[in-house]
């Protein structure tokens, strides 16, 4: 909708205005109930694709994998690994033990060994996993002359061109030669770098004791070598039970520095959308959603071509139109995920004796979730739009635009000096403080010492003089000050749009006024309830007699004094109404006090010579007899 077209009313009659005034509230109710069907269908859908078991199954594999010790040595873990020696401990241990589980726990063999492992006895690997490395060759980077006699070798970071990809080692199998890759799967972002696909590959066997000889043929003739850069534990498991399928990625990287940063992924996911009649049910909620999407589209295609330009005035015609993008964007996604299940999924779980690669459709997936969980952010803050016309919205909306221009020059103050203080932290911190160990860590650093959150141990560990310095500094004039300055901007603009409602300055209408109109108009309607006309003018006589015999007037005074009502009713009604006027202009606070001394002047003046002209009829009747 476009505000500026729909309420304006200047030169109209009263009686148009009145009835433009109940369509567009007609209006207004009908889309806010349209759009709250659609809300409700896509919250269905979204909580639809989620399962409160995603989280559990995560869970327990995370902590299979990841928090199981080394026989022998109970602070070895996948998470606290530093060592190429550790690494083997881990692939011989707990990796080994987690992966195959060929037995219950009497030992009883519950199934033919010919399948695939289940992992709790509940969970079935898919295939096989796979390990892959990435290596970089010699010399790639250069080293000081002055230590050249005693390194001869120089190993650089990973990039793809400083990547090996000639073969190594005893030169037979695939784990010795490089392969490329076969599948579309996304680069891995990791702490050091970013690493593509292929590399040195060799996949596990379904039997266990050849999967140990593996690993100590390869520990005996050195496949991780000074070039080894990162290593890739791959594999997918799923859970009928549940219908869900967990894609896991164990990464260990070895940095230009020694020693070795691990990282994880787990990805649970429900690549299999139909199985029951609640997955039925919400692919009925799927096809509902894009008929909306139609009709919405449809909507603002029409008011684009009516208002053209004047259309892209309103902030909710482009919280609309991003809305409606994203609608559509998280349409392609859902359509191009489920092609690709129908097209990879099968072939992929045909293949037992093979890696299933399924990361390629996870990654689509988590794309999916994440655009979807944005719409869905967007359509909940569009409810503002249905109910901005209330009293508070409206003065939230007044603050802020009214402040905008204080609050962006205040912005540009204070991020120069919060980045002069991250750009300090950065140097003097980074190279011993976790949290200031990159620019971007000491912003994120800063916001949390704002917040509360900070290590102020570490901090005047590295630099006992600077530390202190530092923290004292930043939290006085950003804290103390800054923050405050910019509390006091918005306080000083609330408090003037306070003030300007408080004299006049109010919204067309409120929503919930009308409302509230409506059902009282239903209910005089359907004859529950007695119009307002009538209550006033019950209530206006009953309270007219009974001050009239409280001071001992005759029924005569009290029909004249009934008379005198009437006619300042009509009075009223002829000169004045609390309906919109034409050519409303709102007055200034100086001209309201004015205004509001007159009107107090004139009621006492009023009360005056009621008073006496009472009086002199008393004496007058008093008179004739």
């Amino acid at each position: 909708m476009v505000e500026a077209s729909r309420w304006y009313s200047g030169g109209t009659s009263k009686h148009k205005l009145h009835y433009r005034k109940e369509v567009e509230i007609r209006t207004t109710l009908q889309e806010l109930l349209l759009y709250l069907i659609f809300l409700i269908n896509l919250c269905i859908l979204t909580f639809g694709m989620v399962n409160p078991h995603m989280y559990y199954f995560n869970k327990v594999m995370s902590s299979l994998f990841l928090d199981t010790s080394v026989p022998g040595d109970e602070r070895t873990n996948f998470k606290s690994i530093r060592s190429i020696t550790d690494f083997w401990k881990f692939m011989e241990g707990p990796l080994l033990e987690g992966l195959y589980w060929d037995s219950w726990y009497n030992n009883q063999k519950l199934y033919n060994l010919k399948n695939s492992s289940r992992i709790y006895y509940e969970n079935i690997l898919l295939g096989v996993p796979r390990v892959r490395q990435l290596k970089v060759r010699n010399n790639t980077c250069k080293v000081y002359s002055s230590f050249q006699s005693l390194m001869s070798e120089c190993y650089g970071k990973y990039t793809s061109e400083n990547e090996d990809l000639s073969d190594f080692g005893i030169k037979h199998g695939t784990e010795w030669k490089y392969s490329t890759s076969t599948t579309n799967s996304p680069w891995h972002w990791g702490f050091v770098g970013v690493y593509q696909n292929g590399g040195y590959i060799f996949t596990l066997s379904k039997s266990k004791s050849e999967t140990r000889n593996k690993f100590i043929d390869l520990q005996l003739n050195s496949w991780i070598t000074r070039g080894t850069r990162v290593i890739f534990i791959d594999f997918s498991l799923c859970n009928a039970n549940v219908n869900l399928f967990c894609i896991i990625s164990l990464v260990a990287e070895f940095p230009a520095t020694g020693g070795i940063l691990t990282s994880w992924q787990f990805y649970s996911l429900k690549l299999l959308r139909y199985v029951s009649y609640y997955d039925y049910f919400i692919a009925s909620c799927e096809i509902t959603f894009c008929i909306f999407l139609v009709v919405f589209t449809t909507q603002e295609l029409k008011k684009i071509k009516e208002f053209k330009f004047a259309y892209f005035k309103s902030i909710w015609n482009w919280l609309e139109l991003l809305l409606l993008l994203l609608c559509f964007v998280t349409v392609f996604f859902y359509a191009y995920c489920n092609i690709q299940n129908f097209l990879l999924l099968g072939q992929l779980l045909k293949s037992t004796e093979k890696y299933s690669d399924l990361y390629f459709l996870a990654y689509w997936h988590i794309y999916y979730n994440n655009t979807i969980a944005i719409t869905i952010f967007f359509a909940w803050i569009k409810i503002f739009k249905y109910i901005s016309f209330n009293k508070t919205m409206t003065q939230l909306s007044s603050t802020l635009s009214r402040c905008i221009k204080d609050i962006v020059g205040f912005a540009i103050m204070f991020f120069i000096i919060f980045f002069a203080y991250a750009q300090l932290g950065f140097l003097v911190f980074g190279s011993q403080v976790d949290d200031f160990s990159s620019f971007q860590n000491a912003i994120f650093a800063q916001f949390r010492i704002i917040l509360g959150d900070f290590n102020f141990a570490g901090i005047q560990q590295a630099n006992w003089i600077l530390g202190p310095i530092y923290f004292l500094t930043f939290i006085f004039f950003v804290f103390f000050v800054l923050l405050n300055m910019f509390l006091a901007i918005i306080n000083d603009t609330y408090s003037e749009v306070k003030a300007d409602y408080a004299i006049g300055k109010r919204p067309d209408f409120e929503l919930g006024k009308m409302i509230k109109m409506t059902y009282h108009n239903a209910l005089e309607k359907l004859k529950l309830k007695k119009t307002q006309k009538e209550d006033k003018k019950i209530k206006s006589n009953g309270r007219l007699v009974e001050q009239t015999r409280r001071e001992d007037f005759d029924e005569n005074e009290i029909r004249r004094a009934e008379q005198r009502k009437k006619w300042q009713e009509k009075l009223e009604k002829k000169y004045y109404s609390t309906e919109i006027q034409d050519d409303y202009q709102p007055v200034t606070q100086q001209e309201f006090r004015k205004l509001f001394l007159y009107a107090v002047e004139l009621e006492k003046e009023l009360q005056y010579i009621s008073l006496k002209l009472n009086r002199v009829m008393r004496k007058f009747s008093a008179l004739q007899y």
